[in-house]
């Protein structure tokens, strides 16, 4: 059987393939950082030598800002076309005194359960992307060919907000598009069941700055007859969320769907532990939404939060002054159903219906993207899930995500593709952060999984 060939090849070559991956990795392709631009060249220049090693035509498609790395491969007749996401570019490593080792000099190292990769980029998303490649590399070296026809597509702004991404899709729709678009940049529940991704939140951010007297005012002066704006914000952002912490903005839940009661169902067979997880962050009681369970509040529920305020003095010391101005951030996570403008129209006339004589309100939008849904009526997402589960050795659960990953909905929005979901991180990689790692476990089975994913989705219906 073709398949046990192509796992046996994947354990017998894991130690390149980590040589391959530790290549990668050496190269600081930070994008959100100028001086860092002809690293993130060298990554792509290093991913098209990589695909092409393997049978794929590939290029360094150039940008307004970092390159976009296209591949290409042929597949057998009547297989499906697939494209495969992931992005090479890394987040900044500061502060750098925190790292234990040099974050571009990767290491392999012996942790509590196993052993690691560290390295910045190791888990988001450079080790990730490269398990599909090593699956894809078994495959061509056993069978000869790939399994399916497979377009690559790695981007290397993911980490600085995809400024050239939707423009590039637009431009190149034809060639990007596919029956199904795969993600690698998740990962697996509580560290250790395999998950698809069927639903991310998405997300509305809103600035807004109340405005009263024209000058900081003395507060013995004017204390208690001047409108003091801090109080006036205070009060908008304290009356977002009603007793039972429901959000109170006119029509927020109007066309949010009730969870499907087989996925609820699904859900409560996870066993979440809300204490463990609230208790590793120094909390212990549920917040939010009365009568949900703590994996609805934070896949599927919307939320309002306040994510900075500020005005008056703040420095050291004191001074007593009523400000002119007082400021806030808030963000909104997003749920089926609910349009990122209407969201953002209701919180302004929720400011400005609250608003007393003599103040004004500027509002400064930061950004907004709808929920994604992903469409799971097709065979592909039961088969990726056996898959997934005959690899891990454990059911693979359909989950939610409470953050936002506004590629899936770019696949739909300018490519009319359904994405699937499927990572291998673990909830302690620290990615982002001093010290990032991947587990080798997550590196090997992870190339393993795809590889049954790729034999299940290409096999005859």
């Amino acid at each position: 059987m073709s398949l046990d060939a192509v796992l046996a090849r994947i354990d017998d070559q894991m130690p390149q393939a980590l040589d391959r991956l530790a290549e990668l990795l050496r190269i600081p392709s930070v994008s959100t950082d100028p001086a860092y631009a002809q690293h993130c060249r060298a990554a792509a220049d290093w991913l098209v030598a990589d695909l092409e090693s393997i049978g794929v035509s590939a290029q360094r498609r150039d940008t307004s800002g970092h390159p976009m790395v296209v591949g290409h491969v042929d597949g057998p007749a009547g297989a499906p076309h697939l494209l495969f996401y992931g992005h090479y570019d890394v987040q900044p490593v500061d502060p750098l005194d925190e790292w234990r080792t040099d974050p571009f000099d990767p290491k392999i190292e012996d942790a509590a359960k196993g052993k690691v990769i560290r390295a910045r980029g190791s888990s988001d998303d450079k080790g990730q992307l490269m398990t599909f490649v090593e699956a894809c590399r078994a495959w061509r070296d056993v069978t000869g060919e790939m399994p399916c026809r497979i377009t690559f597509f790695f981007e290397g702004e993911e980490e600085s907000g995809s400024p050239s991404l939707v423009p590039f899709m637009q431009e190149n729709a034809e060639e990007l598009r596919a029956d199904l678009a795969l993600i690698c940049d998740t990962g697996l529940f509580q560290s250790e069941t395999p998950a698809i991704v069927t639903m991310l939140r998405g997300m509305v951010t809103e600035e807004v700055t109340i405005r009263g007297p024209e000058v900081d005012l003395h507060s013995g002066f004017f204390g208690g007859l001047a409108q003091n704006p801090i109080h006036v914000l205070a009060r908008m952002l304290a009356g977002l969320h009603d007793e039972t912490g429901r959000v109170t903005l006119a029509g927020f839940y109007d066309d949010i769907p009730e969870l499907a009661p087989e996925l609820r169902a699904q859900w409560e067979r996870l066993g979440f532990d809300h204490a463990a997880f609230l208790g590793a962050v120094g909390l212990s009681e549920p917040a939010g939404e009365a009568g949900r369970t703590p994996l609805e509040m934070i896949w599927s529920r919307p939320t309002a939060e306040v994510n900075g305020i500020w005005g008056g003095y703040t420095g050291a010391g004191f001074k007593t002054v009523l400000p002119a101005e007082a400021h806030a951030k808030v963000s909104f996570r997003l749920v089926e159903g609910q349009r990122p403008d209407a969201v953002r129209d209701a919180f302004r006339a929720h400011v400005k219906a609250a608003l007393p004589a003599d103040c004004t309100a500027e509002f400064h939008a930061h950004g907004g993207s709808a929920a994604g849904i992903m469409d799971m009526s097709g065979p592909a997402f039961e088969q990726a899930r056996r898959a997934l589960g005959q690899e891990w050795g454990r059911e693979a659960a359909y989950v939610g995500c409470g953050g936002s990953i506004p590629i899936a909905g770019h696949f739909g929005e300018v490519l009319g593709m359904n994405a699937m979901l499927i990572g291998f991180g673990k909830d302690d990689d620290a990615i982002h952060s001093p010290n990032e790692k991947y587990d080798v476990e997550s590196f090997h089975k992870g190339a393993r999984s795809w590889a049954r994913v790729l034999d299940a989705l290409s096999a005859p219906s």
